[in-house]
């Protein structure tokens, strides 16, 4: 495979410490970001830097166009930008859920249809989602990121089967708590549609206090990991001959999923109302 990697969300968090550590292992890193002014530091240390907006199709070929014109093909795609919609169901403004689906779902899509030619041509490459424990597991409060990354799941697992053949590879990463500031911005997105007034209002209160908590202290805050072991996760899988399909990283991802896995759907509820209260009910 051509040691040429595009990765997407490069600003910080998972993009940032993935384009460190594949430059610093001789990776050809095309990092990129809606702003490329917030990635200087990755440019400094060699990496090609690049405008990619999700929801702009013409950035991402632009993107892709690049790349291919220095390697004749993208070697591997890192798709990590994303975000947390959080917010009751009946609640979040449909244009807010419109606007997670275009950034976690329909740009992924487009910018690995972009790639996939190429990939075709020289009948190698690499696809790497970056999903979430959350696209195998459900959070009360997070309807549409963990309908994002159930999307995600099954897309990888269709592209897996469908591009085996032409040997292109596709591997899930499926992070737990990451520490670096996503629970403060996912906490920060709840919004409210004006005709539900404050019918939800402490249910999406608790979801934002939740949130926090679960990234700044308790048992599982203790399991949490970072940047860098996702980072280390997709080095890992460039680096492979035959890459796992699914990679779980963190202990929080194992805990979490091993317990929902063995947990009937009743059981997963009682769990869940032990921190979330449970809207019409009077927090019960």
């Amino acid at each position: 495979m051509a040691r040429s990697v595009l990765i997407t969300g490069c600003s910080s968090g998972i993009g940032a410490a993935t384009a460190r550590r594949l430059r610093a292992g001789g990776w050809d890193v095309w990092a990129t970001a809606r702003d490329p002014g917030r990635l200087d530091e990755l440019r400094e240390i060699g990496c090609q830097t690049l405008r990619l907006d999700l929801t702009d199709p013409e950035s991402m070929a632009a993107a892709v166009r690049a790349v291919e014109a220095e390697h004749g093909a993208v070697g591997a795609l890192v798709n990590n930008a994303g975000y947390s919609q959080s917010g009751a169901f009946e609640a979040v403004p449909i244009e807010r859920v419109r606007a997670q689906f275009e950034t976690n779902v329909f740009g992924p899509i487009e910018l690995t249809r972009l790639v996939l030619p190429g990939m075709r041509r020289v009948r190698s490459g690499l696809i790497v989602n970056v999903s979430s424990m959350g696209g195998r597991l459900v959070f009360p409060g997070g309807a549409f990121y963990h309908a994002t990354k159930h999307a995600v799941e099954a897309l990888s697992d269709a592209l897996r089967f469908e591009v085996r053949g032409y040997g292109i590879h596709v591997v899930l990463i499926e992070p737990g708590l990451i520490r670096g500031g996503f629970g403060e911005t996912a906490a920060a997105t709840i919004e409210t549609r004006p005709e539900v007034g404050t019918e939800y209002e402490e249910f999406n209160a608790a979801v934002a206090r939740v949130t926090r908590e679960a990234y700044q202290g308790g048992l599982v805050a203790r399991l949490a990991g970072s940047p860098d072991d996702v980072a280390r996760a997709i080095e890992r899988a460039l680096s492979s001959r035959r890459p796992r399909p699914r990679i779980k990283v963190g202990p929080s991802a194992r805990l979490l999923l091993a317990q929902r896995r063995w947990s009937s759907d009743r059981a997963w509820d009682r769990l869940m109302r032990r921190s979330f209260p449970s809207p019409g009910t009077g927090g019960d």
